[in-house]
């Protein structure tokens, strides 16, 4: 196992993603931290399409009720949640609460708290949240050294061209991207499998608003890249 599973952070854009991405990784992992930036609730109680799929009357409810499954989820792997209060997109009139700079100082100063050695972040993969946490997970991580692992966002990661593009531009910013293989101990990694399948039903009201297969590539294998600046020196 390639983690100080006790100074692991993983950084997710929203409160599944973490879970659904590399929740086996997790389990194999007992003590990380997640930090979910895009955690917050809005000032007033807006109603929004994903909401009503889900089943929640407004944000205040939905966001509420999604904290509660959260830890749900990181409970069953033995994870521990930190909750950011950025807003959703969805919450925004598709713009942001905050800038590359500000979500980068906050997991910066997680970091410090948590006194990371490993950080998790999400490739960044279609989504306008995730896009951004990439990137400012990216500043905060590469900036130190901080061991940097990047995890592929799942339900994005098959559509086309997707990860090949991310990897693409990873290379021209200077940054390697090399497959990280094998990284959950054959002994144990049915154990974890198992582990993450009961934290991803969790998720109930997600689910709900995925339908029955609509995310099944949640529970296909687990993939991950680590990242390092190429010194060119």
């Amino acid at each position: 196992m390639p983690l100080s599973a006790q100074r692991t952070l993983v950084i997710s854009p929203h409160l599944d993603d973490a879970v659904f991405s590399c929740g086996a990784l997790l389990a194999a992992s007992p003590g990380a931290s997640v930090c979910t930036i895009f955690a917050g609730a809005p000032d007033t109680a807006l109603a929004t399409d994903w909401d009503a799929q889900c089943g929640f009357a407004d944000a205040h409810q939905a966001m509420r009720e999604r904290r509660v499954e959260d830890k749900a989820a990181l409970h069953v792997l033995g994870a521990r949640a930190v909750h950011l209060g950025f807003l959703d997109s969805q919450y925004t009139q598709g713009g942001t609460s905050a800038t590359t700079a500000k979500i980068a100082s906050a997991i910066r100063d997680v970091m410090r708290e948590k006194d990371c050695a490993t950080l998790l972040i999400p490739l960044g993969l279609f989504h306008s949240d995730h896009a951004l946490v990439h990137t400012a997970a990216r500043e905060a991580c590469l900036s130190d050294a901080t061991a940097c692992i990047a995890y592929e966002d799942c339900l994005y990661r098959r559509m086309d061209g997707l990860v090949q593009q991310r990897l693409v531009e990873l290379i021209g910013s200077g940054i390697e991207a090399t497959p990280l293989l094998d990284p959950i101990d054959a002994a144990t990694l049915s154990r974890c499998i198992e582990a993450k399948q009961r934290a991803v039903q969790c998720y109930a009201s997600q689910l709900k608003a995925f339908g029955p297969h609509g995310y099944d590539d949640v529970l296909a294998p687990e993939r991950f890249w680590t990242l390092r600046a190429v010194d060119h020196g």
